[in-house]
């Protein structure tokens, strides 16, 4: 990877993935100039049928589309992207199979013509190759003594992220893309129809449904956050103030009571910092990732239900 291309994706990184950034400039260089160039690949392929929907470009178009950014991606075509070349170097460099690029492009393909999902098994196979595969290489990349420990958690916490941005975005998916990433079986138990959601009707069943869903991912937040001590030392920190900038979203969403059809959670550039300086102090006199996100993190210790006040897990400490 020469410079140009980490710049490159450096750049894409800064740009659209804001809080992940925050948490990559704590990587040490070998991992950060990789992740750089990871982050590029995943976001290009996603924009692919984000920005073509919006757009208005044709399912086929979009298809093709990905299919020459898996070609570009596994070194079977030249492209104009110097991350992509960029990727298939460093695809080689940590030996990261071409299956994990077939599962990730495979599910940005899905994104063309599934805008529901009736079960979370369903949203799970999906996740496999949109947030699972994430995981996978990012592992790879740090390269853990014990990867095969490793990995299950990192791919939870994959998953994780990506539950938490589904609920984050709901007004925007739905609006922009015609996308519904609740499953279907969860808002039929609450009594919550497509129709409620694409009105940007906010209800209490609807606010149940949220509930019922950070839940859901905050489960998967402890499984992959008690896989970082596997990790090398110098990438534990980092990822663990990633998973607590993602889950801080979930404090959001319980302060406005669940509301994310009218307004979108967002996490202002104080909390982020105010994150930053929690995990940072506390990382500082106790080592024990599990430990430290229990005590700054939005996710409950042991996953009680949480009233909807805004005054869960964290909200008393210092700096908060």
């Amino acid at each position: 990877m020469n410079q140009e291309q980490i710049q490159a994706g450096k750049e894409i990184q800064k740009r659209t993935g804001k809080t992940f950034y925050l948490a990559t400039r704590f990587l040490p260089e070998r991992v950060r100039d990789a992740t750089h160039i990871l982050y590029a690949f995943f976001r290009i392929a996603d924009d692919v049928v984000d920005d073509a929907d919006a757009d208005g470009v044709p399912p086929d178009e979009q298809a093709a589309r990905l299919e020459e950014l898996r070609e570009q991606a596994l070194g079977e075509a030249d492209g104009s992207e110097p991350v992509l070349d960029a990727f298939d170097e460093l695809r080689a460099r940590y030996d990261i199979s071409d299956a994990e690029v077939h599962e990730f492009v495979d599910a940005m393909k899905t994104d063309i013509h599934t805008s529901r999902y009736e079960r979370y098994e369903d949203l799970e196979t999906y996740m496999r190759g949109s947030a699972s595969a994430v995981g996978v290489m990012m592992t790879a990349i740090m390269e853990p003594d014990d990867p095969e420990t490793a990995l299950p958690h990192a791919i939870a916490l994959g998953e994780a992220f990506q539950l938490t941005n589904f609920l984050r975005d709901v007004r925007e998916d739905v609006r922009e893309r015609d996308r519904i990433y609740i499953p279907q079986e969860t808002l039929r138990a609450h009594g919550v129809t497509d129709e409620q959601i694409e009105r940007l009707e906010m209800s209490e069943s609807f606010a149940s449904v949220m509930a019922e869903e950070l839940r859901r991912t905050e489960r998967l937040y402890r499984e992959g956050v008690a896989g970082i001590r596997y990790l090398p030392e110098d990438c534990q920190l980092p990822v663990l103030l990633a998973a607590v900038l993602y889950a801080e979203h979930h404090r959001v969403i319980r302060a406005q009571d669940y509301d994310v059809l009218t307004r979108e959670p967002s996490l202002s550039t104080a909390r982020k910092l105010r994150c930053l300086v929690q995990t940072r102090w506390h990382w500082h006199w106790n080592r024990d990732p599990e430990a430290v996100f229990e005590r700054v993190s939005a996710v409950p210790a042991h996953g009680p239900d949480v009233e909807r006040t805004g005054s869960e897990h964290g909200e008393h400490l210092p700096m908060r």
